[in-house]
């Protein structure tokens, strides 16, 4: 499955309101952050008046809202595991054995857990988030990043009614936008009475209700992502949203959190090698300084650990700053705590009485709170990837098209090629463009999608030359999309699309010892997921005749 979509801004003006099928679409202050496409104020609204209507029925019943379709309580198993294989062996792609699973002992309601909650305690903070027993570090770390566009996280949670315990939130998916309405109940890790040796219970003085307000109250109880700031709900249930947006708890560990920025904005990632930027001070000034801005970074690196940063674990970038004529970075870890013990580090010798002036410049004070300093030359040094997410509403209109196809590639071995799948682009004016070739989210349904995994680049032709005008960027071997940006002239352009692919570990043949039950939701996704897919082409110089932009 393939998408090529693409997003376009006129250069010399818009196009007329009589061509229907060229949408223009003006971004209203209220969906700031969030890509333009003509379904996301339809999901909002119908996101909106569903929430509304089950809150109104509940207080008509007299009820808090149970979703059943996601239901932690009487449904746990299917709402935390996957399907898996229990001889295969664990790493952040597959779901743990059953003995190593995070084990909740417990299902509360936030007014059980938190006598006073709120979604919100003085809005969205990066501070405000801590991972906990999941391999959630990658979505977290996106949600950090993203708290530091002022009024952007707000978005996400369409409507929401505390009293009865629903939430509504949109992700994008694909290339449209998709809503999730959740209960409020969580998974906690501290055991119900009942379920307490007696040694325990005396040491609650044998009573119940102590044990109640005491032990099982509070932000510590939550198994999963939770906020640190006492009695603030939004972190846990935004994670629980993502995850029944996937199938279970299981399907969002492990991944990159530009993924999560985009399924969160609809925005448009690129994975960056330190080793491969040719001028690092024109990457400072052209892409870090303006984090926050119209684009948001991550940053993470692989092997051994190094002074206090961990390999293979997603950190956020939360801005870069210029002062007293030195570059340095804020960067936080997920975790809330372990922190950059180098250079600049909380209580380094850098820091002095002349530097202390620094601080509220760069916005940091400190604390093992997981946010610290780092100078860009050690940032360079350490980092092995850089993860950029552009979002797509600054600057006015944009006009956006997808087109999903649903591709057989030629058996192994076949050449390594260009000429299977193209695509046409028919540009009527000067236009800034970004072209992205994406594959089909596959999350949900991971360990039955394909025997491989897909890499594929493009090459961008205006037709009846031979030389490319531009080719994607590929900075890793396995992605989710690839992207380039471009300005086109008026006339029509040929996409020729290339593909790899590597052998996929994780794939089950034989579904016959999983768990039926969870299989059939996971072959539902599937089935939903390429239903999206509109052509379907085989081999070598087929081009769909198709408009997929201005």
């Amino acid at each position: 499955m393939l998408n090529l979509y693409g997003f376009f801004k006129p250069a010399l003006g818009t196009p007329s309101s009589n061509e229907s099928n060229k949408a223009t679409f003006s971004q209203p202050k209220d969906s700031t952050g969030l890509a333009v496409s003509n379904e996301l104020h339809t999901a909002l609204k119908q996101c909106a008046d569903t929430v509304d209507r089950i809150a109104q029925e509940c207080r008509a019943k007299n009820t808090r809202f149970r979703d059943v379709e996601f239901d932690l309580e009487n449904d746990a198993d299917l709402c935390l595991n996957g399907i898996y294989l229990p001889e295969l062996n664990n790493d952040q792609d597959i779901p743990l054995p059953p003995n190593e699973r995070p084990q909740p002992r417990d299902v509360l309601r936030v007014t059980q857990i938190f006598d006073n909650p709120s979604f919100f305690v003085d809005g969205a903070s990066s501070n405000d988030i801590v991972q906990g027993e999941l391999g959630t570090c990658w979505f977290l770390s996106a949600l950090a990043t993203m708290t530091t566009k002022k009024g952007l996280v707000e978005k996400f949670c369409v409507a929401r009614h505390e009293d009865v315990g629903i939430y509504g939130f949109i992700f994008f998916r694909g290339d449209h936008w998709v809503s999730v309405i959740i209960d409020d109940q969580l998974f906690t890790s501290i055991a119900k009475y009942e379920d307490l040796p007696p040694s325990v219970r005396q040491y609650y003085r044998n009573d119940k209700e102590f044990y109640n307000k005491s032990a099982r109250k509070g932000n510590h109880s939550i198994t999963f992502a939770k906020s640190a700031t006492e009695g603030e709900t939004w972190v846990p249930l935004i994670e629980k949203a993502y995850a029944k947006s996937h199938g279970d708890y299981s399907a969002v560990e492990g991944g990159f959190s530009t993924e999560a920025i985009e399924d969160l904005t609809g925005g448009i990632s690129t994975f960056i090698k330190t080793k491969d930027i040719f001028d690092i001070d024109k990457f400072w000034t052209e892409e870090l300084m303006n984090a926050t801005k119209d684009r948001l970074f991550g940053c993470g690196f692989y092997g051994s650990d190094k002074f206090g940063l961990f390999g293979g674990h997603a950190y956020s970038i939360l801005r870069a700053k210029e002062v007293e004529g030195k570059r340095f970075l804020v960067i936080r870890n997920p975790w809330g705590k372990s922190e950059w013990t180098g250079a600049w580090s909380d209580g380094s010798k850098e820091w002095n009485a002349e530097t202390f002036g620094l601080l509220p410049m760069l916005e940091h004070s400190f604390g093992n709170d997981g946010q610290f300093v780092m100078e860009y030359s050690d940032f360079l040094e350490c980092w092995e990837e850089i993860q950029r997410t552009l979002l797509l509403d600054e600057g006015g209109n944009w006009i956006a098209s997808s087109h999903w196809l649903r591709v057989n590639a030629r058996p192994l071995p076949s050449a390594w090629t260009y000429g299977d799948v193209c695509f046409t682009i028919k540009i009527p004016q000067k236009t800034s463009a970004i072209i992205v070739l994406s594959q089909l989210d596959a999350r949900s349904f991971k360990r039955i999608s394909s025997p491989f995994e897909w890499m594929f680049d493009f090459k961008v032709f205006k037709r009846g030359q031979n030389l490319p005008l531009g080719e994607s960027a590929q900075n890793r071997f396995v992605s989710r999309s690839v992207n380039l940006e471009l300005v086109l002239d008026e006339g029509e352009y040929i996409v020729h699309v290339r593909f790899d692919r590597k052998p996929n570990d994780k794939y089950i043949e034989d579904c016959s010892n999983v768990d039926q039950r969870k299989l059939s939701r996971v072959r539902m996704a599937k089935a939903q997921s390429q239903s999206i897919a509109s052509i379907k082409i085989g081999h070598a110089g087929i081009c769909p005749d198709r408009l997929i932009s201005a």
